[in-house]
């Protein structure tokens, strides 16, 4: 399999050879920034295209055909739209922390987009306690919906992102307790650490049965943490119009539409990374040939096929369950999911205490 990390060690002498360390190191940090922020942004809108056309197919539609073959270019009309539409200001908000909270929320995003290894020698940032560091900054997007619904000083805004806030809260604890599973298993917070122990087989498999039931209660907190269906209460629009976003306009309503689909992303890449082998290809052990096909496939579109399946599997969640009531949501996570996510760390352990995993 071809390791990226030769071309960026190449870019980085080059680079060196004719400039000090100081010019270099800024050079690479401004090009991988516009890099990274143009792919956030070209995820997105397919991932708007993406669940549209998924959503027209599960209702026996077509869905976005006119603007451009097959409706592709819908999204770039739709993304042009929302550039060029004005920013209205609003009375009786308090503006700093108006204008503030969108940018949280994209930041959050934007580095736990960076923090996901997109192939073998593909990644920005690599730290020892990497899966740490993700859930840190998945804490600090909450943040920024609750100044969004507390700043407008609008009813719908503040119990969307009340909601929210305790929807968020709540599910990262069956996240985080479904992420903790698999590093009991791997014994590592380090991505590419975690990745590797994969070599041999994906965690899903290898780790019996409790790697498949975190596998389970993760696909649910991640749906629930990205406030997507059925767990979109925050964003009711029979109760709240639009929820915490109400009374936002122009790029600012923009930044949340882009934050809520990339994050659809991350939380499909984490998956991908803990429970199926992140960029790793699939290997059989035993089967030489099969093996050395898949190495072929590159690394890049191993992680990515992988992580718009587990996307296409929360998509479907949303258009086939109806929405629940917020008291449903709140019982289901405190007296079912986390109790379960914690018996099931314990059983991890004990699997791997007794060496009963693959």
């Amino acid at each position: 399999m071809f390791n990226f990390g030769v071309v960026t060690n190449w870019i980085n002498d080059m680079l060196l050879s004719v400039m000090p360390q100081w010019a270099a190191t800024l050079i690479e940090c401004i090009v991988i920034g516009v890099i990274l922020l143009l792919l956030y942004a070209l995820l997105a809108l397919f991932y708007i295209l993406y669940e549209r056309k998924l959503c027209a197919w599960f209702q026996c539609r077509l869905g976005p055909m006119r603007v451009g073959p097959w409706g592709l270019l819908q999204v770039f009309a739709d993304m042009f739209k929302i550039l060029i539409k004005e920013i209205i200001p609003l009375k009786n908000t308090d503006k700093f922390l108006f204008g503030l909270a969108p940018y949280l929320v994209i930041a959050s995003s934007v580095i736990m987009f960076a923090c996901l290894p997109w192939g073998y020698g593909l990644q920005i940032i690599d730290y020892n306690i990497g899966i740490l560091f993700i859930l840190a900054v998945s804490s600090c997007g909450v943040i920024g919906i609750l100044l969004a619904g507390w700043s407008s000083n609008n009813k719908y805004t503040l119990i969307g992102a009340m909601r929210s806030g305790a929807q968020m809260v709540s599910y990262e604890l069956s996240l985080g307790l479904a992420i903790l599973t698999i590093i009991v298993l791997a014994g590592t917070m380090n991505i590419n650490d975690l990745v590797w122990a994969q070599e041999d087989g994906w965690f899903l498999f290898k780790g019996h049965v409790p790697a498949f039931i975190a596998f389970v209660i993760y696909l649910i907190a991640a749906t629930a943490e990205t406030n997507r269906g059925p767990f979109d209460l925050p964003e009711a629009e029979h109760e709240l119009i639009a929820g915490y976003h109400t009374e936002y306009s122009g790029i600012h309503y923009g930044f949340f539409y882009l934050a809520e689909y990339l994050n659809l992303f991350v939380v499909s890449g984490i998956a991908t990374l803990m429970f199926l082998g992140g960029w790793m290809p699939l290997h059989v052990p035993g089967w030489e040939g099969f093996n050395a096909i898949m190495d072929y496939i590159p690394s890049v579109v191993w992680f990515l096929g992988k992580a718009f399946f587990i996307s296409f599997v929360i998509i479907w969640f949303k258009w086939t369950f109806p929405r629940v009531r917020i008291d449903q949501m709140l019982a289901f996570e405190w007296k079912y999911l986390m109790p379960f996510a914690l018996f099931n760390l314990v059983l991890m352990a004990v699997f791997v205490a007794l060496g009963w995993h693959f």
